[in-house]
């Protein structure tokens, strides 16, 4: 009889009571104690079963669990007599951040101390007895959630003061998405506050508790050092490029096609490796979302499960507000093709907007893009890699994201689609100008937005969301070179009989054109100067099938002609 899937479960130790599907990561539990690292940090991207594994590892050393070795029998980690004689034998603290996703700094730090008052309220016993002087007990109750940020910063430092004191042991720290407040924070602008913040409690907890027997975080992205492990020299990073527990996160293969088999499915196997393989971990090829995976296991659909899991916000802010070249990739990106670029794992919030290889190493640190290829220079010292979408699953997430930017009631994206696939051009400028007028701005990520660079923003963001709504009926590009020049966008079609277009962006400058009108004309002249359906005209499109528009810029205004 095939196993049960318990979608979206998290407890380990409701799965194995449930007798529950399951795949065996116990193996990191042995892993982890025998690298005896101090502090380690596990980045990987969103539902890779992070907080399974620290839920796993929670149920297998805390003392909460002393005698629980049934949980653990028939999997890898209870073969060895010394770790059937572990288990169940350390103080445990075991936080996560994944709520913290608020919009402004004082939300979010109180949110921070409710979880850490209510780890204070999980060891109450402690306040019986004679284990904590008064004044420690007095401490210990000013933990709540609106402790100032003396007692919050030492709140785990004290804890694990405490725990050791009361059990004779030092303790272990788990801690799930330590990032997400951080990630949070970098969107809603409130970034410096909570970095210094937390940098103060990690410092404590981490760097100068000599009540520490190990520490595991982990989270999607390795945050600069600078930022909040200043002077951490005890912290082992492991990325999504380190050979570390390479196949402890996710599932690899073997696993997928063995669930495959067990679920009667074994026919499925190439279309799921189409959907859902490409993630690499260290030199660990074909690694497969959990979270996907088990979502197939149990609706037997393709779709994007694992995409559907976030709302993506920080990718979608970087990408929509990205300068153009940033879209240029994306289109790329989103046609097949590969980007090659410097990688700095160590992502710096603050240089997102200003450094262009930052948002390709958080999108590869996320799981959104694959390595196809890397290259060391043995001069510079740097690695450069060769990067692709992911799979098909992250290609669907990219293209309804971009959907996203011009959804809603105010933006009449769609209506102006159909007005140009039937080439009414009165309709395309009503809807064009109430397009522009709502999403110019957050296409802006400058403070003051600027009539000259926000058309630039905006075409490439239209490109993008042209390719979203046409895919498999037209192949759109931008900025490619055709005939004597580049061309800002074409639309080739990919059924007979469709028509084919060539637009030009242009913003108006009064010092050579009189009106938006004017404006026009130039952009049409310089279509057919160039020779822009050079490209189309080449494979085949028939000159009265290709129509030209040109679009003239005027601060939010749109004229096409």
């Amino acid at each position: 009889m095939k196993p049960i899937i318990s979608l979206g479960n998290q407890s380990f130790e409701k799965l194995r009571e449930n007798h529950s599907f399951y795949v065996d990561k116990t193996a990191l539990i042995q892993e982890w104690w025998e690298n005896q690292d101090d502090v380690t940090l596990v980045t990987r991207p969103r539902r890779f079963g992070k907080t399974l594994n620290l839920n796993m590892m929670d149920c297998f050393f805390s003392n909460q669990y002393a005698g629980r070795g049934d949980l653990f029998e028939g999997l890898s980690v209870w073969e060895q007599e010394k770790y059937r004689q572990l288990q169940g034998t350390y103080p445990v603290i075991s936080l996560s951040f994944a709520s913290i996703k608020e919009s402004n700094y004082a939300n979010a730090r109180r949110k921070i101390c409710q979880l850490l008052s209510d780890a204070y309220t999980a060891h109450n016993f402690l306040l019986a007895g004679d284990t904590l002087s008064p004044s420690e007990k007095d401490t210990f109750r000013r933990k709540t959630i609106d402790m100032d940020d003396v007692d919050a910063t030492l709140a785990l430092h004290q804890l694990s003061l405490y725990l050791s004191r009361y059990h004779g042991k030092k303790v272990i720290i788990l801690l799930d998405e330590y990032d997400t407040p951080l990630q949070e924070a970098y969107v809603g602008g409130y970034w410096e506050q909570i970095v210094q913040f937390i940098r103060s409690l990690f410092n404590a907890t981490f760097k100068t508790n000599p009540y520490l027997e190990r520490a595991l975080l982990t989270g999607i992205t390795r945050v600069s050092k600078e930022s909040i492990f200043s002077d951490l020299n005890n912290l082992t990073v492991v990325t999504t490029t380190s050979e570390k527990y390479c196949t402890r996160f996710g599932f690899t293969e073997k696993e997928v096609f063995d669930a495959l088999e067990a679920f009667g499915m074994p026919e499925e196997k190439a279309q799921v490796k189409a959907w859902y393989d490409g993630f690499t971990f260290g030199s660990q090829r074909d690694i497969y979302n959990p979270w996907s995976i088990t979502g197939f296991l149990e609706e037997r659909l393709y779709k994007p499960y694992w995409a559907n899991t976030s709302s993506n916000s920080l990718v979608s802010h970087l990408i929509r507000q990205g300068r153009p070249d940033v879209k240029m990739t994306m289109e790329d990106l989103l046609d097949g093709r590969t980007l090659t670029t410097e990688i700095d794992e160590e992502v710096v919030f603050d240089q997102l907007q200003g450094d262009r290889d930052a948002i390709w190493s958080l999108l590869l640190a996320s799981g959104y893009l694959r390595v196809e290829g890397q290259r060391f220079d043995q001069e510079t010292g740097i690695w450069t890699y060769t990067l692709k979408l992911t799979n098909r699953e992250v290609a669907v997430m990219f293209r309804r994201m971009i959907k996203g930017w011009f959804a809603g009631g105010d933006v009449p994206y769609n209506e102006f689609l159909k007005a140009l696939l039937m080439g009414d051009l009165k309709a395309m400028n009503r809807y064009m100008n109430q397009v522009a007028l709502e999403t110019f701005s957050s296409f802006d990520s400058g403070r003051k937005p600027s009539d000259k660079t926000n058309p630039e923003r905006f075409y490439h963001g239209f490109v993008l969301g042209l390719m979203a709504e046409f895919i498999g009926r037209y192949r759109i590009t931008s900025n490619r070179e055709s005939g004597f020049g580049r061309y800002d966008v074409m639309l080739e079609p990919l059924k007979d009989g469709d028509p084919a277009f060539v637009l030009e962006f242009k913003v108006h400058d009064p010092e050579d054109e009189a009106s938006l009108a004017d404006t026009v004309q130039a952009a049409l002249e310089q279509i057919e100067e160039k020779a822009y359906d050079t490209g189309l005209t080449a494979r085949g499109i028939s000159r009265d099938r290709i129509h030209h528009y040109g679009f003239a810029f005027e601060g939010k205004k749109v004229l096409i002609g």
